[in-house]
């Protein structure tokens, strides 16, 4: 989990909410911006986490790039290392099934928490991921 943070920390200065922000961008325009690191960020999560995974478990070998004609669930596999059509398929339903994941958990708190200091996507997001590190929360799986 300290790779992932820190890999989506590394993203945050190209953040566009902190460039509009500190050009003055009006308080009712701050969606537009948040919404592009929302964007960018969902983009590029799965990149992130492929590389920490190959950092932790590969065996140093290339790791793929995105495929085009993949969708989300199987570019991510397949950036894993697993080629299987039916261990992508199973990574559609895990995703799936993790991305309506409550809003009463630790990391949904601390995302929103840390959002509400009106701190960037990025910033949220791996306060977010720091709150699944820890040990009641199975050490982040």
């Amino acid at each position: 989990m300290t790779q992932f943070s820190a890999g989506v920390l590394m993203c945050q200065p190209k953040s566009h909410f902190m460039k509009a922000y500190h050009e003055g961008v009006h308080k009712t325009k701050y969606w537009e911006s948040t919404f592009e690191d929302c964007l960018d960020l969902s983009a590029k999560a799965s990149r992130i986490a492929a590389i920490v995974y190959h950092n932790k478990y590969g065996d140093n070998s290339a790791i793929p790039a995105r495929d085009g004609a993949l969708d989300y669930s199987a570019n991510y596999a397949n950036q894993l290392g697993f080629e299987s059509e039916e261990f992508w398929e199973l990574m559609r339903l895990y995703i799936s099934i993790h991305a309506d994941h409550e809003g009463g958990n630790v990391s949904a708190h601390a995302t929103h928490l840390v959002g509400s200091a009106l701190s960037d996507p990025y910033l949220s997001f791996s306060a977010g991921l720091n709150g699944l590190a820890g040990p009641l929360h199975g050490l982040a799986n």
